[in-house]
């Protein structure tokens, strides 16, 4: 099938329901107070009140918890499910889910052995001879416990607790089962997909409760568990300030664009692919993540594009340092745009749960801002009518606006100095563009008066070249590509092309037209 109009059309036209949701989040449940060697330290003499600090001071209470574990599974008569090496354990959990009725309950415990950062004690030497206990960081096999659960209001997740002090837990959680979850109990009806919803009778409300996941819910419902499953710190610890705090280890957020009909989603996605292998690159990865790129980043491979083909299904990855930007089409209905966050400091927000509602606005604008870039880069089949009408006067809003052709010397000049101010996201104003201007077609700069150059900026402005900045003086570029690739080859003096400026004879024309809207650089690219 051949496309027939713009990636903006096809969006516009033909997608039936838009969702934006934060989907999985994997999170780390640590001690603040027992996170470095001097906080163990401190926990081993002055909470327990031993002379020296080691970790041995803590087997018994490694001893308790394990036996606390036990009996917990003996109490609810639960299954210990001993993971094999390689085992995909999401596989286990979905198939016991199935045969599991309880709105809320632990469905299974499982336990597996795995590679932990832990705090030993070794000996270190001192200058005036003999040793002293020693803490210091190390890996270890140890055996971690997962605890397969469902919750009434967020649905399937599980809790692993590391049985080494200090007893690190992780907690893995889903957006679209708590979505789910929500739609349930206000008898919303809704179609679900793997991971998703296909369809829904009150997308705004879905829309709204997608939104209403924070971090003070999450925070919530963790305690809420904590209190139900066996942990390691009794009350008097915690009392103590020994309890457990979240942080923010991976965070995905999503876009899902489900499609009217499956053929559009498919031919949408298969031109994504074909223009945009080089998403990857710095320059674009500047737009889609609105950071300004430093020369180490741009040039150490952390900024790259992958596309995996799994079966039949493509895949669009970008990647910029540890965050990765994928897009596929998901169970062949809907567009699945997914910004995953893995380390926070890419973005220099922290890792504490608090920080959410700033990760979620950073993922979410990535999600938007690749679909904007990739209906810019996208060879419209409307861009040839487009550029003719630039080849002929017209009404704007009751305005004569003068034709633009594209073979006058003025006008390659003109479009060829606007591509300088391409990533100016402050615009620019009429004084700036005059020099340039009268460089590029060989006369002085006394010969072309602010007069003239306002008539020029008009008639760009009123065929949607450009945009004048609000309540200012400034004029600032619409980023859009023409249908044709065109070179601009002006017939200009020999002075422009031995100037300072770009070889108008070997410039791209990258600023016109697909009528896909206006593209605004972000502030600071510049």
């Amino acid at each position: 099938m051949k496309i027939t109009h713009s990636l903006a059309q096809l969006q516009k036209e033909h997608v039936v329901m838009e969702l934006e949701c934060i989907d999985r989040m994997y999170l780390n449940a640590y001690v603040p107070l027992l996170t470095s060697e001097g906080g163990i330290a401190a926990y081993c003499r002055g909470y327990l009140g031993h002379r020296f600090a080691s970790t041995k001071q803590a087997v018994a209470k490694t001893n308790a918890f394990v036996k606390s574990i036990e009996a917990f599974i003996q109490r609810e008569g639960l299954e210990l499910v001993r993971f094999q090496k390689g085992q995909r354990k999401d596989n286990a959990m979905k198939e016991r889910l199935r045969h599991f009725n309880k709105s809320e309950g632990v469905i299974f415990v499982g336990v597996a052995q795995e590679k932990v950062r832990v705090p030993r004690t070794t000996r270190k030497r001192l200058e005036s001879g003999g040793t002293i206990p020693w803490i210091m960081y190390s890996t270890a096999m140890v055996n971690v416990y997962y605890f397969y659960c469902r919750d009434e209001d967020f649905g399937p997740f599980f809790l692993k607790f590391c049985s080494y002090f200090p007893y690190s837990a992780k907690l893995c959680l889903n957006g679209h089962e708590y979505l789910k979850c929500q739609l349930q109990q206000r008898k919303i009806a809704f179609e679900a997909m793997d991971n998703g919803l296909l369809s829904c009778a009150d997308v705004q409300a879905a829309q709204r409760i997608s939104e209403g996941l924070n971090d003070v819910k999450i925070a919530a419902f963790f305690r809420k568990w904590l209190a139900r499953l066996p942990h390691p710190y009794s009350a008097q610890d915690r009392r103590a300030g020994y309890r457990y705090d979240l942080s923010i280890l991976q965070a995905e957020f999503s876009l899902t664009q489900v499609w009217d009909r499956a053929v559009h989603g498919r031919c949408l996605f298969e031109e994504v692919i074909r223009e945009n292998i080089d998403l990857g690159r710095p320059e674009q990865v500047q737009l889609i993540f609105a950071r300004k790129m430093q020369r180490k980043t741009a040039t150490d491979g952390r900024c790259r594009t992958r596309i995996i083909t799994e079966g039949v299904v493509p895949s669009l990855h970008v990647y910029y340092k540890n965050t990765h930007l994928k897009q596929y089409h998901k169970e062949g209905r809907g567009l699945r745009t997914e910004t995953t966050i893995n380390n926070t400091y890419d973005f220099r927000v922290g890792r504490r749960l608090k920080n959410l509602a700033t990760l979620r606005q950073i993922g979410m604008a990535a999600n938007r801002r690749v679909l904007e870039v990739e209906q810019l880069t996208h060879d419209c089949h409307i861009g040839a009518e487009a550029f003719d009408k630039l080849q002929k006067s017209a009404e704007v809003d009751g305005q004569h606006v003068p034709a633009l052709p594209f073979g006058q010397q003025r006008v390659q000049a003109l479009l060829t100095v606007l591509l300088l101010f391409c990533l100016q996201p402050e615009g620019f104003r009429n004084r700036q563009l005059r020099p340039l201007l009268a460089q590029l077609l060989g006369i002085p700069e006394s010969q072309l008066t602010p007069g003239r150059m306002s008539y020029d900026l008009r008639r760009m402005r009123l065929h949607g070249l450009l945009e004048r900045i609000p309540k200012s003086q400034r004029y600032r570029l619409t980023y859009l590509r023409s249908e044709d690739r065109l070179i601009l080859q002006p017939d200009l003096p020999a002075s422009a092309a031995a100037s300072s400026l770009p070889n108008p004879r070997s410039t791209h024309l990258a600023i016109l037209i697909t009528g896909c809207g206006v593209q605004h650089i972000p502030k600071g690219l510049g």
